[in-house]
C-alpha cells in the first residue's frame, strides 16, 4: 500500500471495512519512496473510501494543514517512533531459571494473550469516533493469528504459565516485532527484556541484519525499556484518519 514506482495510491483495507462497518483504505508514505504532496493530494481526491488512514514521515510538519482542506475531516491520530537495534548488539538478561520463549500457534492462548496485553492500549483507532475499542482489539488478535499461523509468535513464560507475547515480521533482512508486551500481572519484574532476548536469539539465528520496533511517542515507559537493551530511535510517522465529513458521529 502506498508509494512505489507507479505512484501513490490508496489502497481498500478488507477486514478493517468489515471489522468496523465502514469502508476503509490504508495509504502510506514512505521514507525510502518520497512522494510530494501533490501525490498524497490526488490519491485523497480520487477515493471513495469513508476513511483513509493515511501515514507519512513526520518531518512533513506542513501536511496536517493541506489535508483538512480536502473536503474531509481530518484526525491527527497518533505519531509512531521507530527504534533500531543491530542483532548482536542487545544488553542481555542474565538467564532465569524456569523461563523461556517458544514458538506460539495455539490460537486461543494467542488471542487470551492479546486481550490481556493490549486491552487498554491506545492506539490510532482509539482517536476516531467510528473506531470501537472492542473491534480495535479484535483486530489486534486478528493480526498476531496471522503471525502465530506462520510460525512468527513467541511467547514468553515458563512450563506453568505464558506471560508474554510478540508477533513478527520476519521477512528478508529485517525483523520487524508488530506486537510485544508482558501481561499486566507480571509487569515491573524484568521480563520485556527477557521477551526481547528470545526475538533477537531467534534474528540472529536466521541471520538477519536489523530489528525494527515502533510504538506512539506517549508510550514512554516501553522507549525506556528498548533504550536499556540497546535500541536507538531512527525515525518518526504520523498517522491522519481522513474521513467523509457525514461519517463523523457528533
Amino acid at each position: 500500500m502506498g508509494c512505489d514506482g507507479l505512484g501513490t495510491r490508496a489502497v481498500a483495507s478488507p477486514l478493517e471495512s468489515a471489522r468496523f462497518g465502514c469502508s476503509v483504505e490504508r495509504l502510506t508514505v514512505h521514507a525510502e519512496h518520497p512522494a510530494s504532496f501533490t501525490m498524497v493530494r490526488e490519491a485523497v481526491l480520487l477515493s471513495a473510501a469513508d476513511v483513509i488512514v493515511l501515514r507519512y514521515p513526520a518531518d512533513r510538519v506542513d501536511w496536517f494543514a493541506k489535508l483538512a482542506l480536502l473536503g474531509r475531516t481530518a484526525i491527527f491520530a497518533d505519531s509512531l517512533s521507530y527504534w533500531r537495534l543491530r542483532p548482536g548488539d542487545g544488553r542481555r538478561p542474565e538467564p532465569a531459571q524456569g523461563l523461556r520463549t517458544t514458538t506460539l500457534t495455539d490460537a486461543a492462548a494467542v488471542a487470551t494473550l492479546v486481550s490481556e496485553i493490549f486491552a487498554a492500549y491506545g492506539s490510532h483507532y482509539s482517536a476516531n469516533p467510528l473506531f470501537g475499542a472492542t473491534e480495535a482489539l479484535a483486530g489486534y488478535q486478528e493480526w498476531a493469528l496471522r503471525s502465530a499461523a506462520e510460525g512468527s509468535c513467541l511467547a514468553l513464560g515458563t512450563a506453568a504459565a505464558h506471560l508474554g507475547l510478540a508477533t513478527l515480521d520476519e521477512q528478508g533482512p529485517r525483523t520487524e516485532i508488530l506486537l510485544a508486551g508482558v501481561v499486566p500481572e507480571a509487569q515491573g519484574q524484568g521480563l520485556y527484556a527477557h521477551l526481547l532476548k528470545g526475538i533477537e536469539d531467534g534474528t540472529l539465528a536466521r541471520g538477519a541484519e536489523e530489528i525494527l520496533i515502533s510504538t506512539q511517542v506517549h508510550n514512554t515507559r516501553v522507549q525506556r525499556a528498548w533504550a536499556r537493551y540497546g535500541f536507538e530511535p531512527v525515525s518518526a510517522v504520523l498517522t491522519v484518519h481522513l474521513v467523509k465529513s457525514r461519517r463523523i458521529i457528533p
